[in-house]
């Protein structure tokens, strides 16, 4: 048995992965367990579950790896500061110390982490071999072109290459500072979002707006070749060496500063999500004609920040050269952990690879399970049922969803990656036209804009969306199909911008954005058979085999990881019925919890 660690840390997201003989054994990121979001220190809480999970210690390990190269990335670091000196003093006073503290010592670092009872190798691969590793061992292909798009690892910003049996070549690359990564969250930061996290909100902005800004942003911004390689103007950004992500020049250009934190987003923000999301999508189609070209494979792998971007992705699967996709659930830098320690097994150790389907990743439900649940709602005096059988179960919470009720789901492994994909999530009826607003405003606390994802059966997925292959990471976006939209009046035809929010669009409003799209999941009933026994039991009683699925959170915290998250988030949110394992708390049944009212009006919702 050859037992392998990898971890991503001390940049964004940390997270551990063990892999066991080349077989995924856990994943989890640190967020879920220290409760800080996008937790970057080391993550010595996913270690120690990764440890549990497999039964062992430190010192049976036979190695540890570590997803890029710290020194590569200091040089990068430091002849940038060079090139810009003396404009980037400031950032380069506040990142030294922490580079010369920790981030340079991270055999040290590996060691404290692991108590100094690992004595074994070492090793540090490359950022985005990481990703491209992350991206095709675990996929169900023997061979594939593979494409990674980030912010920036070491130097690499976009790789391409190809993988085939145990090996992964990388051929080519765009180095820093010209990153498709870097540009959207250039826009992420102008138009008042938080960089590395705020992204998703400028993909659901975008289809409120008019993409009026691309021609400027291809004039002034960014040159695009015919392959897709680029160009940025670095005049307009300041992420090179200072502490913002855009310049003077870049606000001079769209008109006036950035828009303030939590300010009302205007149609200036909208237009603009809309433009960056077009350039995104055109570059993104760009290199992956290029890249099928100069491959000749029929099979495409995804990984990296950027590959994220469902809509990006539902365009390549329809618009692109390549027959099959399959995109790394934990496509950022968490995904890194479980890159480098699959591409250690096989490519540094020369293991076999044995190709799986759907895939090797077991639905990403890499995390820790909790199935005696009891003597926790039984320790803060909870009401609950408890259901003996799965149907049973399935059959009640179907009952409570038809009637409208919002329900949190938590049973089995926890999610690998930033979706809920049914082990942390929170669910409802998409009929129900009021369903996404309750959710965003009364549940999640967050904009009214933001959309909602449906999770339907697989082997019904083409029944409600245009969309000929599967989809269980919830990282494609695919239209809702054309007979189950509505009609719109003449009026609603003329409404713009977030006035379309509110409008009645298909027979399953609430997971249909404006522009008609839906970012879906589905589900197997192999890889998820609770998920999918609730959906059967829904479709039972409604005839609907689709509900809304957003992860069991709070907007600014992680997803729930243990059963006492997921009842104060219960608690402290409008949330109709909670589902811990095979238990079922009904709100009107729980005891008061003391600071639930103060954590509303924190939220404006007293």
């Amino acid at each position: 048995m050859t037992t392998i660690l990898g971890i991503s840390a001390f940049y964004h997201d940390s997270a551990a992965a063990l892999v066991k003989d080349g077989v995924i054994i856990a994943a989890a990121q640190e967020e879920r367990f220290t409760r800080i979001k996008h937790d970057h220190e080391f993550p010595a809480n996913a270690v120690q579950y990764c440890l549990d999970e497999a039964g062992i210690g430190p010192a049976d390990l036979d190695a540890v790896v570590f997803y890029d190269k710290p020194y590569l990335k200091f040089e990068r670091i430091l002849e940038t500061y060079l090139a810009y000196a003396p404009r980037g003093l400031r950032s380069f006073m506040l990142a030294m110390p922490l580079w010369l503290r920790q981030k340079l010592y991270l055999p040290r670092e590996i060691d404290r982490g692991l108590d100094n009872l690992y004595s074994g190798p070492i090793y540090f691969t490359f950022h985005h071999q990481s990703h491209a590793a992350s991206a095709f061992f675990p996929s169900p292909f023997e061979e594939a072109a593979i494409l990674t798009f980030d912010g920036v690892g070491e130097w690499s910003t976009t790789t391409w290459g190809v993988g085939k049996g145990n090996h992964i070549e990388l051929r080519q690359e765009t180095r820093f500072p010209h990153s498709l990564g870097l540009l959207y969250s250039a826009f992420t930061y102008y138009t008042g979002f938080k960089v590395n996290s705020g992204e998703y909100k400028i993909m659901g902005l975008a289809p409120y707006g008019n993409p009026k800004y691309v021609d400027l942003i291809y004039e002034h911004l960014v040159d695009v070749k015919d392959d897709g390689s680029f160009w940025l103007d670095q005049s307009y950004f300041n992420y090179s060496a200072g502490l913002t992500m855009t310049s003077g020049k870049f606000h001079d250009l769209f008109g006036g500063p950035p828009r303030e934190s939590e300010s009302t987003v205007s149609q200036r923000e909208m237009d603009l999500a809309a433009s960056v999301q077009v350039v995104t999508e055109e570059i993104m189609l760009k290199v992956c004609r290029h890249v099928h070209e100069q491959t000749g494979q029929e099979n495409l792998c995804l990984a990296g920040g950027v590959a994220l971007n469902c809509v990006g992705n539902g365009r390549i699967l329809r618009e692109g050269p390549f027959k099959n996709l399959w995109i790394q659930p934990a496509a950022g830098d968490a995904g890194g952990a479980l890159g480098a320690a699959l591409f250690t097994w096989h490519q540094i150790m020369g293991n076999e690879r044995k190709v799986q389907t759907p895939d090797s990743q077991f639905g990403s439900y890499l995390g820790p399970e909790f199935t005696n649940v009891t003597p926790f709602l039984d320790s803060v005096n909870a009401g609950y049922t408890q259901y003996e059988t799965e149907e049973e179960l399935c059959d009640a919470v179907a009952a409570l969803l038809s009637e409208g009720k919002v329900v949190g789901h938590f049973a089995g492994r926890m999610e690998f990656g930033p979706r809920a994909l049914g082990a942390r999530s929170i669910i409802g009826d998409p009929r129900n036209p009021d369903m996404q607003t309750k959710m965003n405003v009364k549940i999640k606390f967050r904009e009214s804009f933001r959309p909602f994802a449906p999770t339907c059966l697989e082997e019904r997925a083409s029944d409600y969306f245009d969309l000929d292959s599967s989809s269980p990471y919830m990282l494609l976006v695919a239209p809702v199909r054309n007979e189950l939209r509505k009609e719109l009046t003449a009026e609603e035809e003329q409404l713009f911008g977030i006035e379309k929010l509110h409008t009645l669009r298909s027979d399953i409003p609430a997971v249909t954005h404006v522009d008609y799209s839906a970012r879906v999941q589905t589900v197997n009933e192999n890889v998820a058979p609770r998920f999918h026994g609730l959906l059967k039991a829904f479709e039972k009683r409604t005839g609907c085999g689709v509900l809304v699925n957003t992860s069991f959170n709070i907007r600014g915290e992680p997803i729930v990881g243990t059963p006492e998250d997921a009842y104060k988030c219960f608690m402290f949110t409008d949330m109709d019925v909670l589902v811990l394992d095979r238990c079922v708390c009904l709100k009107n049944e729980q005891p008061p919890m003391e600071g639930a009212d103060e954590y509303k009006k924190a939220f404006k919702l007293d």
